[in-house]
């Protein structure tokens, strides 16, 4: 086994050890058990695993046990415990659990380690933090999952683009990079055809797999196998901070609620680096632990929680409203809340497909940055989304260009960013300039830019390009049924007259369809702010009560 010095990688080890109060709120949920060497605590692929304190002894987690190429990821000491976010999230383990030396342990289902984070503050706290931590490394390191695929298939940067976005930590196979590669792919006797393929710890390998498949490693419940489901109240589609919003509400207020989400939870903040405005967290909060915690949050309410669901049809009769998913999956509802958000415009410039997911980004996290580090980037976009990707690319990377095609940042970006970009001697701004050209040959090595006061184009040497400019709206799935502005934002409440048919008005956030609400930004006239968005998607569970009454439908 290769080794790895114990405290050599800070994000897997606890915050601090358990303290004595903490152990004692453990024990009284938990059991204590003696354990030899070599046991087992849990493996590599299982749909569930208990949480394990360290009492006596040490324990390892491991990476392929059994094979020529077994990996020691870190050991445990007396008072830490194993384990990490995807505890808690449902995800199967990519790892693992395995006694170093004779010892005792203190066992806590998952089941009530769950029910401990959703009741307990400070332990909660404590858990989730270590949990997070151990997470955003594993991205860092590149530990779990193992990709096989060539940059140049549109399928692998598509794979890698919802591995990105769903925080899911993997290593990336490059054919055109990794020697190794084309030998294990015939050790595995897998041809070119089958590509991209997918490694999961513990379980049989993906062969350019579709989101059912994605959705079956990610803990997806037995229900979400079958084409239809019960009709349930209420079924919120998008899982970002509106959608997550609204599913807490709705369950927490009595609704048998659903969410389903095209990729993971968040939403495009769950890719934000860091939030600093938002009330309650001074200090500033990732997208990934906002994320993390509303999901556990809508988890501990009882929501019905579906990934990887991609809505691409959209239907209502007599009052019942039916959204079919992309595998298959159809959901039907009595009243929908619709948080789908916007994604990302592309740089308008020719070829520029072949280099998304391979240099080329619309988010900007550790996945991301593990890419570019020690290189400059360029970062483009005058909005607070951009400003965030440059103040976290800072860190990592050699120099970061942020590119803006407006006269100033003032007007798009907010104050407290503004300050801290202009004393970052790492950030240059470049102001009404575009990116027109790419460059690279294997991998991105620049791109050609316009300054727009001159029009003198020139060069500028990158490893990477993060791309903010604005977003288009998620709409597509919905076929024309909803009404939308010119730019095919949402149409709700005043900005609608009445509902067809009906002689009332609709309600704030409902749209031309009675029982039909949207929140966030897929939303016309809708505040682009985390806050808001919680705002809206919390408001509209309200007024799914009001239309009830006021249709004179039934309120659980």
């Amino acid at each position: 086994m290769a080794d790895v010095e114990r405290g050599r990688d800070p994000g897997w080890a606890p915050i601090a050890p358990l303290s004595g109060d903490h152990l004692t709120r453990l024990r009284a949920v938990g059991e204590e058990l003696s354990a030899v060497e070599g046991d087992v605590l849990f493996s590599a692929g299982d749909p569930t695993y208990d949480f394990f304190v360290v009492l006596e002894g040490s324990a390892d987690i491991v990476e392929r046990l059994g094979t020529a190429d077994e990996r020691l990821v870190v050991s445990f000491g007396p008072r830490e415990f194993l384990g990490e976010i995807g505890m808690l999230t449902g995800e199967r383990s990519r790892f693992y659990g395995v006694m170093r030396t004779p010892g005792r342990l203190l066992r806590v289902s998952v089941q009530q380690i769950q029910t401990l984070v959703a009741q307990d503050a400070e332990l909660s706290e404590y858990i989730l933090r270590t949990f997070l931590e151990r997470r955003a490394n594993l991205l860092r390191r590149g530990t779990g999952l193992t990709v096989i695929g060539s940059r140049y298939d549109e399928r692998c940067r598509r794979l890698l683009q919802a591995f990105s976005l769903s925080r899911t930590a993997v290593r990336w196979m490059d054919l055109e990079e990794h020697s190794d590669a084309e030998a294990l792919l015939r050790e595995l006797k897998v041809p070119v055809s089958d590509l991209p393929i997918v490694l999961v710890p513990g379980r049989p390998l993906l062969r350019n797999p579709d989101p059912a498949d994605l959705a079956a490693e990610f803990g997806e419940p037995p229900s979400a196998t079958g084409p239809d489901h019960d009709i349930c109240d209420l079924l919120v589609v998008g899982g970002g901070p509106g959608g997550l919003a609204a599913a807490v509400y709705g369950a927490s207020e009595g609704l048998d609620t659903a969410l389903i989400d095209a990729a993971a939870f968040g939403g495009q903040a769950g890719t934000s680096s860091r939030i600093e405005n938002y009330l309650g967290f001074p200090a500033g909060l990732s997208g990934a632990e906002l994320a993390a915690r509303g999901t556990i949050q809508a988890t501990k309410f009882g929501v019905e929680l579906h990934r990887n669901a991609r809505a691409t049809a959209f239907a209502s009769r007599a009052g019942l409203h039916m959204v079919t998913c992309d595998d298959g999956r159809v959901f039907r509802a009595r009243d929908v809340i619709i948080a789908t958000g916007a994604e990302y415009r592309r740089l308008d410039i020719p070829g520029i497909e072949a280099w998304e997911g391979n240099g080329v980004y619309y988010a900007a996290t550790v996945t991301e940055a593990r890419h570019s580090r020690g290189r400059p980037v360029a970062v483009i976009g005058g909005a607070n989304s951009a400003g965030q990707a440059a103040m976290f690319l800072s860190r990592s990377c050699d120099r970061v260009h942020l590119l803006v095609r407006g006269a100033d940042l003032e007007h798009s970006m907010s104050r407290y960013l503004i300050d801290a970009i202009r004393s970052n001697p790492r950030i240059e701004v470049r102001v009404r300039t575009e990116a027109v050209g790419i460059m690279g040959d294997s991998s991105v090595t620049g791109i050609e830019v316009v300054d727009r006061a001159t029009e003198e184009r020139s060069g500028l040497e990158v490893g990477a390009v993060f791309v903010f400019i604005g977003a288009t709206p998620c709409t597509g799935w919905l076929g024309d049924q909803l009404a939308t502005d010119s730019k095919g934002f949402v149409l709700t409440g005043r900005d609608l007259t009445s509902l067809p048919g009906d002689a009332r008005t609709p309600f704030p956030f409902e749209t031309n369809m009675a029982g039909v609400f949207c929140v966030g930004d897929v939303r016309s006239g809708s505040v682009k702010r985390v806050a808001a968005a919680v705002g809206e998607g919390s408001a509209a569970v309200r007024l799914v009560f009001e239309r009830r009454r006021a249709d004179g439908a039934e309120i659980p």
